[in-house]
C-alpha cells in the first residue's frame, strides 16, 4: 500500500504544489580576461590574502564566536530587532573582501545580496542574515584556502573557485 509523505501536496498530475518555476539566468556584463591576466590575478590575491592572514582570522573568529555568529541567528528566528547587528559584520567583511584586490570588481550577485542586506531599512531581517552568509562563507573559504594553498592550484577546489568568482577571476 502506497502512502503519502506527510507535508508533500501532490497535484493529480503528480507533480508537487508550490514549486518554483526555474530561475531565468540573468544577464551579468563581466568582461573575460585572457588566461595569463586572470592567473596573475589569483597568484596576486593569494599573495595579499597571505600578507594579511592574522587580519583575515581575526575577522573571522569574531564572525564565528557566540556573539558574532550565533547570536544573529538566534535573533532571526526570535524575531529580534538586534539581528540589525549583523549588517555591521556584514559591510566589515565586503570592505575586507575589496581592499585584498581593490582594483577587481567584486561579483555582481554578491554585491547585490550585500546590499539588499545591509539596506536602510533592510529589505527583511531574512535579507539581513543571508547577506552575512554569504559574506562570512567567503571570508571562510579565503582564509582556507590561504592557509592551504602554496600557490594557485591547477584543478580549483570549489570553495577556493567561489573566492575567485567573488573576484571575477574564473
Amino acid at each position: 500500500m502506497k502512502t503519502k509523505k506527510p507535508g508533500v501536496n501532490r497535484k493529480p498530475d503528480g507533480k508537487r504544489k508550490g514549486t518554483l518555476p526555474p530561475a531565468e539566468p540573468k544577464p551579468v556584463p563581466i568582461e573575460l580576461k585572457p588566461l595569463a591576466v586572470r592567473e596573475a590575478e589569483e597568484k596576486k590575491l593569494l599573495s595579499t590574502a597571505k600578507h594579511r592572514l592574522p587580519e583575515l582570522r581575526a575577522l573571522l573568529a569574531s564572525v564565528s564566536d557566540h556573539w558574532g555568529y550565533e547570536d544573529p541567528i538566534y535573533r532571526f528566528y526570535h524575531h529580534s530587532f538586534k539581528v540589525l547587528r549583523a549588517q555591521t559584520a556584514t559591510l566589515k567583511i565586503g570592505e575586507t573582501l575589496q581592499s585584498l584586490a581593490p582594483h577587481l570588481k567584486l561579483n555582481p550577485d554578491f554585491v547585490e545580496i550585500v546590499a539588499e542586506g545591509t539596506s536602510k531599512p533592510p529589505s527583511s531581517t531574512r535579507a539581513i542574515i543571508e547577506a552575512f552568509f554569504h559574506a562570512r562563507h567567503l571570508l571562510l573559504m579565503l582564509c582556507k584556502y590561504t592557509e592551504e594553498l602554496p600557490e594557485p592550484p591547477p584543478a580549483l577546489p570549489s570553495g577556493w573557485a567561489t573566492v575567485l568568482y567573488l573576484y571575477n577571476i574564473r
